[in-house]
């Protein structure tokens, strides 16, 4: 379970959260229940997502299971930094759309004695990791990592497969484009993905040896 810092008014120095996981792992679900703790206790908060990510609504940040927040869509990281002046918490919404200049953001914003807490998928649908969430993790105070369940065993996920047939990095989605994976499904998956896209030739192509 994750407790806040314990806030030292002497030292004027903030703090990074990063919140990671596949998807439907309840990322979003956990920074807007963080968010709505420090809205409680009355401190100013910011909510930035990227723009391109308008699979719900243009403006709110919503989870999966709807509980939603308002946010401002920006372009690029280095708007957020212009956004946040006089804030006590920014938190930052699918991070791993951002461009690496998220990562000097958050720890200058940190760096100003503010709280940020930044959610986004560790690794991409190749099971890689995911733009500058790596960067931001090893920076960040405090890591949280979450797990969705697999679809196919039952077992804890933490791999974002994609059913879509695309090779594009960003392809927004749901539940018809991605499910959630164990590390024993994932791998399954992929294999069988690998032996389908074989090339397989028919055998009359293939050169007789004994015609040589």
């Amino acid at each position: 379970m994750f407790l806040e810092n314990t806030v030292n008014h002497k030292e004027q120095f903030g703090w990074i959260e990063v919140i990671c996981g596949s998807m439907f792992s309840g990322k979003t679900e956990e920074l807007i229940r963080r968010l709505k703790r420090a809205k409680f206790a009355k401190q100013k908060v910011e909510i930035f997502k990227p723009q391109i990510d308008r699979r719900y609504d243009d403006e709110m940040v919503v989870s999966h299971d709807e509980n939603e927040i308002r946010s401002t869509p920006v372009p690029a990281a280095a708007n957020i930094r212009i956004l946040a002046d006089d804030c006590d918490v920014v938190a930052i919404d699918e991070a791993q759309f951002f461009d690496d200049e998220i990562v000097s953001v958050c720890n200058d914003l940190a760096n100003r004695g503010i709280r940020v807490i930044v959610a986004g998928l560790d690794m991409d649908f190749k099971g890689n990791p995911f733009g500058p969430m790596p960067a931001l993790m090893a920076t960040a105070e405090y890591v949280t990592k979450v797990h969705a369940v697999c679809t196919r065993t039952g077992n804890l996920a933490n791999y974002s497969y994609r059913k879509a047939d695309s090779d594009k990095l960003v392809l927004l989605g749901e539940n018809e484009e991605y499910e959630p994976l164990s590390r024993a499904a994932f791998y399954k998956a992929m294999l069988k993905e690998k032996v389908n896209k074989m090339e397989v030739k028919d055998p009359k192509e293939l050169p007789n040896k004994h015609n040589k």
